[in-house]
């Protein structure tokens, strides 16, 4: 296993002659440490397998030096940094026993094969694939391959990390839970390093203890989900994640508090008043309420979800989201809303305005 460490990498891919350099990846200096589990989220085209492939060696970044535990490997091609990846479609040897796929990699290396049918046997208990390990690979289902991918994987004792892109997305969608809980049981009972490729928000946020999320070729925030979800120091952060994602609001500034449409906002902390720029504040659709003396507004929408309904009302053209209990009344005449004053942030140029104690 291994700490991975990105330093000032970017990489940029040809361009046509004439043409200027468009980064892929932007400065990126980040830490993976030893052990952890780890999501890469954002949506296509933000970066994340360039990142990937990065890390594994099938791309060498244009800029910047990336270490495996303090030993520069940048150059060193993927055979020698000892990394296992799985893909979004399954790679197997349909012609080959399910046994003889999970053991390939460790005949390869020449492991004594005692040695090996004792690692295949327990890798494939942990995989709940005990019971088809002399079956052909080309008559199981899609998860079942995916499985013999992720245990080529865990086969290796080796490895300094397992990388996954988009590993689910040909999954059916019933199974897809039981897997994404598979492999968090596996990282908590082996315990190396895996990082976790998706645009799926679920996803990221029930496998990862710490979620990186990409923005444009960025990073724009690291955290865990609880983190990402209270505190998202960018107005992209805010947005992706969660459903609804969080209302992003124009503003100004008053006395150090924010004004939104001629409306003076409670705020759980004063803001420099010389800010330029854009101002934006970012509230999620859970901390905005009704009330009797607040924000008048206009409902135009309310969805019934079964345990809450989410409800889109609007005030001088701009539209807010709120989310309440199924039960909660929804005013019939002259509505008002009001802001959680302590879920209430501040956005300067896309970035959290930061407190003196955050």
């Amino acid at each position: 296993m291994s700490r991975i460490e990105f330093k000032d990498v970017r990489h940029a891919y040809p361009q046509p002659a004439g043409q200027p350099v468009q980064y892929a990846l932007k400065e990126v200096n980040q830490v993976w440490e030893n052990g952890g589990a780890y999501a890469l989220l954002g949506p296509s085209g933000c970066g994340k397998t360039t990142l990937l492939n990065v890390i594994s060696g099938l791309l060498t970044p244009s800029e910047g030096e990336i270490q495996f535990n303090h030993r520069d490997v940048t150059r060193l091609p993927t055979t020698e940094r000892h990394i296992a990846q799985v893909f979004q479609f399954p790679v197997v040897y349909d012609t080959m026993t399910v046994f003889d796929n999970l053991a390939f990699p460790l005949r390869n290396r020449r492991m004594p094969e005692a040695r090996v049918r004792e690692r295949v046997d327990e890798i494939a208990e942990m995989l709940d694939l005990s019971d088809r390990l002399h079956q052909r690979a080309s008559g199981l289902t899609a998860d079942g391959k995916q499985k013999i991918s992720l245990g080529r994987g865990l086969v290796r004792e080796d490895v300094n990390a397992i990388l996954f892109d988009e590993p689910l997305t040909v999954i059916d969608p019933h199974l897809k839970w039981q897997l994404r809980s598979k492999l968090k049981e596996l990282h908590q009972k082996i315990g190396v390093t895996m990082i976790y490729v998706t645009h799926d928000q679920i996803e990221a946020l029930t496998f990862a203890d710490r979620v990186v999320v990409m923005h444009d070729g960025s990073v724009v925030q690291v955290g865990t989900p609880v983190e990402l979800f209270n505190r998202p120091r960018h107005t992209f952060v805010g947005y992706f994640i969660g459903s609804p994602g969080m209302n992003v609001l124009p503003c100004g500034l008053e006395n150090g508090k924010p004004v939104f449409a001629n409306n003076l906002l409670s705020s759980g902390y004063p803001a420099d008043a010389d800010l330029s720029g854009k101002l934006e504040i970012g509230i999620r659709p859970e901390f905005v309420s009704f009330c009797d003396d607040g924000i008048p507004v206009a409902i135009e929408k309310v969805e019934d979800l079964g345990r809450y309904q989410v409800v889109t009302v609007s005030h001088e053209n701009e539209q807010i989201k709120m989310l309440i209990g199924e039960d909660e009344a929804i005013p019939s005449e002259s509505p008002m809303i009001r802001f959680d004053p302590d879920n209430l942030h501040l956005y300067h140029n896309d970035w959290i305005v930061e407190t003196a104690d955050a």
